[in-house]
């Protein structure tokens, strides 16, 4: 079950999750062609440094970066190296975590590199709306699988694949925290909301079959069949006035 926050908990978690969305930012201006993912890692440490947050991703099970960049078809976890470089066309997804007094918070934005296709921009807008589908469906006592069955049926309406095999979490004292948040599955799932719930939900769509292959490297997740992929999240808290989006 999710470890409860007390409405102090969720102050703080809103200030790390302000700086959050502020590194982000500065991050997403730099992603430009012919930058590679390791310059980017690199400018990650200098801003957590400067803001005085600890970067969790870094050594988390071994991971060896600071932020988790994924190019095109890698949906998630794809470490970042000066040899992968940023070129016109490319999407591009930074997924980033920090520690500010001893809280943590997440999220990730999926980019389009210079002029990207439609139907790769449209992708990309479609995992947004579909983060905010599923925000939409939390209420109070009812199952948190409300969030995953309302996420799948808009992204699959729209012709999208849904990842299965990683999901959204609980967030806040550990990176990763009961209770696990599919986004697909039955309505009825999962134990109910309650007041003090933070959750990071975050979901994963594809161009393509939603079926994913984790790399050799231990880390890198991508498309099976090679298609597009793209990943939007927030790390959120069910307050007594409605829900509360932490990073931003």
């Amino acid at each position: 079950m999710s470890r409860l926050k007390t409405e102090q908990e969720i102050a703080r978690l809103a200030q790390g999750g302000h700086i959050l969305a502020d590194i982000l930012s500065e991050l997403i201006k730099l992603s430009q062609p012919g930058v590679s993912t390791g310059q980017l890692d690199k400018q990650a440490r200098v801003l957590m440094k400067q803001a005085e947050v600890e970067p969790v991703f870094l050594g988390y099970r071994g991971y060896p970066g600071v932020i988790c960049t994924s190019i095109n078809n890698q949906v998630v976890h794809g470490i970042p190296s000066e040899q992968a470089v940023l070129q016109e066309g490319d999407i591009f997804s930074i997924d980033i975590g920090i520690k500010f007094r001893e809280l943590i918070t997440d999220m990730a934005r999926t980019i389009p590199i210079g002029y990207i296709s439609g139907s790769a921009e449209k992708l990309i807008n479609t995992a947004k709306q579909s983060f905010d589908q599923g925000v939409a469906a939390i209420q109070v006592g009812q199952p948190l699988g409300r969030i995953g069955a309302a996420i799948q049926e808009f992204a699959e309406h729209q012709g999208y694949g849904v990842v299965r095999d990683l999901s959204g979490h609980g967030v806040g004292h550990l990176l990763h925290e009961d209770p696990s948040i599919p986004n697909y599955g039955p309505a009825s799932q999962g134990p109910a909301v309650q007041v003090g719930m933070v959750l990071a939900i975050e979901p994963m769509l594809t161009m393509g079959d939603w079926q994913v292959k984790t790399l050799d490297d231990g880390w890198t997740v991508e498309t099976v069949d090679g298609q597009l992929s793209a990943h939007f999240e927030n790390t959120i808290a069910v307050t007594d006035q409605g829900i509360k989006t932490l990073t931003k």
